[in-house]
């Protein structure tokens, strides 16, 4: 095995978290449990370790909004989306400082983290971990009174079930 290629133990604890479908053969994979584009991308380090790329893609709030959402609304719905989602302290098992990087385009934001881990099933637990935060902060930003298409409505819709009750 060449020190590009990426063992097998990170394949299989990818392949064993349930969360992740291969994307490639280049070592990407896809996040199936959340809506949005969730995708990890592991290498292997010189060191023995493994580099884990996340990175998650979100709708605007105009992009997923049935009705207008003026330009005011939105710039501030993606700055407090942006200063919510890089206080990522404390939601992985691994000791990781972050540097996460936003991008806010016309119609989604993309969201990066990366993490280097030894133990290859922390790493996978991890970068699940990371998806699910972006997820839960987009939903937890949601402004009520607007009218949403999928994938927001499906998550309303989702978390209203959950909650027994209104969202």
């Amino acid at each position: 095995m060449s020190e590009t290629e990426l063992p097998d133990r990170v394949r299989r604890a990818f392949a064993d978290h349930g969360s992740f479908e291969p994307a490639d053969d280049d070592g990407a994979w896809t996040a199936e449990t959340t809506p949005f584009d969730g995708e990890v991308r592991a290498e292997p380090t010189a060191e023995g370790r493994i580099r884990f790329v996340v990175t998650v893609r979100v709708p605007t709030l105009s992009a997923t909004a049935a009705d207008e959402v003026a330009d005011v609304v939105e710039d501030g719905w993606a700055e407090t989306f942006e200063l919510r989602v890089v206080d990522v302290g404390g939601v992985t098992r691994g000791d990781h400082a972050f540097d996460p990087r936003v991008t806010i385009g016309d119609d989604e934001i993309v969201v990066e983290f990366e993490l280097t881990d030894v133990d290859e099933r922390r790493g996978v637990d991890d970068a699940g971990a990371l998806i699910d935060f972006v997820e839960g902060t987009y939903v937890q930003g949601v402004i009520p009174g607007y009218e949403y298409t999928d994938p927001v409505a499906g998550l309303l819709s989702a978390a209203r079930q959950q909650g027994g009750g209104t969202f």
